[in-house]
């Protein structure tokens, strides 16, 4: 029976309240996924904070678990546009948006690698970034939603300065006065002083320099080999890493911080949280999915909010 998403009818009756100041919007993403579940239990979960008015945006379709729909994308698609109305319009402070499926969105003309670019478009935001977070790493990605193969062409040293930047402020918005900044190399073991390519020397390198000279309230270091500045990190010899392309900063993330990973867009106007997993097709419906990732996520909102 197709009625996974009709648990949700009542969710703004469960959690809403007009005596609350602040209101996060919450989208259930491609509700053939495991958002609406995992959104549920995290408002269920009573690990909120108080003073918030969650709200659920988009409408709640009769999707059949793990069964990926057109019905099912627009609903994700038409949740999004609609969460993007609603911060401009000062109806929520905040969003926190279920995961999607890329390839539905994108038969249904969806332009965007994913939802961080489409945010930062649709919000005029050219100054932004993709940032991981989680117990125990945060990372920020100079390249995102890219071919690897692509990844060297694309590598400029004022992005890393900029994404530096952004990085930076995020670890301050979080009360670390003086974060210390990893920043990876690109290569295998940062390039081995270009042995195995000169990236790391002639674009990275003068990038830490200058993020250095700018005085920006962190101290950032590097390029450091790949392969093992994340277990420094981990242990907290470092507040953030800055990595060069998608899966050098999510494959050490997920690893660690799967339950409690969650990608903050850095830079956009308001705050926009999402967990760090995706629709999870295989498993919706079978209560198996762990709603820790939507939990940290609200909850990282709700901070970044107060914090304004």
């Amino acid at each position: 029976m197709c009625n996974h998403s009709l648990i949700l009818v009542d969710f703004i009756d469960l959690c809403g309240n007009d005596q609350f100041v602040k209101h996060v919007g919450i989208t259930l993403g491609d509700q053939a996924g495991i958002g609406p579940e995992v959104v549920r239990a995290a408002l269920e979960s009573g690990n909120l904070p108080a003073g918030f008015d969650f709200k659920i945006i988009g409408e709640t379709i009769d999707a059949c678990p793990g069964k990926p729909s057109r019905a099912s994308a627009q609903a994700a698609l038409d949740a999004l546009e609609e969460s993007v109305q609603q911060l401009k319009s000062g109806e929520i402070d905040a969003v926190v948006t279920a995961p999607v499926g890329k390839e539905g969105l994108h038969e249904l003309g969806f332009l965007f690698p994913g939802q961080t670019e489409f945010f930062a478009e649709r919000l005029g935001c050219t100054n932004h970034a993709m940032c991981l977070t989680g117990k125990n790493l945060t990372v920020a990605l100079v390249t995102i939603h890219v071919g690897v193969a692509e990844v060297p062409n694309l590598l400029d040293s004022d992005e890393i300065v900029r994404i530096g930047k952004l990085l930076a402020q995020f670890c301050h918005q979080r009360g670390i006065t003086q974060p210390r900044i990893a920043v990876c190399g690109l290569n295998p073991h940062a390039g081995e002083n270009g042995v195995f390519g000169r990236e790391d020397i002639e674009i990275i390198a003068p990038a830490v320099d200058l993020l250095s000279q700018l005085g920006s309230g962190a101290d950032y270091s590097g390029p450091h080999p790949p392969d093992t500045i994340f277990r420094p990190a981990a242990d907290g010899e470092y507040d953030a890493v800055l990595c060069m392309y998608h899966d050098q900063g999510l494959i050490p993330l997920k690893l660690l911080d799967f339950d409690t990973g969650v990608n903050v867009t850095l830079g956009l106007p308001y705050p926009r949280t999402s967990p760090d997993h995706g629709t999870a097709y295989d498993i919706a419906g079978t209560g198996k999915a762990d709603a820790s990732s939507m939990t940290h996520a609200i909850q990282l909102a709700c901070k970044m909010v107060s914090e304004r």
